[in-house]
């Protein structure tokens, strides 16, 4: 039985998803499952490898976005009855490239030596996060980019909507479509359950961008300019909706509160507090 469920989102890319399969295979094979969400994409776009197919309108239209498409993954896995066959799911962005070589491997390594670690990314070469790893490859955060999660499966049970029969806020909330502030929200959930959020460097991951600057037609999405626009504007209705907080600085402190109360109640993990 393989211990990692890795979940990949394609849109209208089957290309750079087939490729991230298949460098996730060649490495981590003996370790992960794969399943591939079509987000929408076109049928003549479809991964080679794909798994299930949201094709119903609004997801044909829109595309599921991060938060809804992680969510649809899971909800099925659920549905299945596989989501208790594994340990842990690391959920991936099609446009994140790895390196050639292990990566589910030493990420297991670092939950299995650090049982409060909820969710853990690797660090990317661009990330100001790096310069704060210099003296330990491992260590807590209240914010990481959610590119590359790997989800430990008691975490996820901890705060998920299993009861819902949609699967649009299963784990994170749907409701923010574009999902600005979505990562604050489930990190402040692992520190408020007793979870850590943990980036390491043993382990290196890069989000490409050019896939939404030079392929958004294709993606069928908003050009870049717009798209983040969007995002940061309905991101922050969704704050103050949801939290009352006017901004995103305001939703940063409340993560950050759970974070210094966290090491309060663990002070000999002390060592891993930025």
């Amino acid at each position: 039985m393989k211990k990692v469920a890795t979940i990949v989102l394609n849109r209208n890319l089957p290309v750079v998803t087939d490729q991230l399969v298949e460098h996730v295979n060649f490495y981590d094979k003996d370790l992960t499952d794969i399943y591939v969400i079509e987000s929408g994409s076109d049928p003549n776009n479809l991964s080679q490898y794909a798994t299930w197919y949201a094709d119903w309108e609004s997801a044909i239209k829109n595309g599921l976005r991060y938060a809804r498409g992680m969510n649809y993954g899971l909800k099925k896995l659920i549905e299945e009855k596989k989501f208790e066959d594994y340990e842990a799911f690391f959920l991936l962005t099609n446009d994140t490239e790895l390196e050639a070589k292990e990566t589910i491997n030493p990420l297991l390594e670092i939950l299995k030596s650090n049982p409060k670690i909820g969710i853990l990314s690797p660090c990317s070469k661009v990330w100001g996060e790096r310069f704060l790893l210099n003296n330990k490859s491992t260590k807590f955060f209240w914010f990481i980019h959610n590119n590359a999660y790997l989800l430990r499966k008691e975490f996820i049970k901890d705060i998920y909507n299993i009861e819902e029969n949609s699967f649009e806020k299963l784990l994170f909330d749907g409701e923010n479509f574009r999902g600005y502030g979505l990562e604050h929200e489930l990190i402040a959930k692992a520190y408020i359950n007793d979870w850590a959020a943990a980036i390491t460097r043993d382990v290196i991951a890069n989000e490409n961008e050019s896939h939404l600057l030079t392929k958004a037609d294709l993606i069928k999405t908003e050009s870049h300019n717009i798209n983040l626009k969007l995002y940061v504007d309905e991101g922050l209705k969704w704050m103050k909706k949801k939290y009352g907080f006017k901004s995103h600085w305001s939703m940063q402190q409340y993560v950050k509160m759970f974070y210094d109360i966290f090491f309060e109640m663990h002070p000999e993990l002390l060592d891993f507090k930025i």
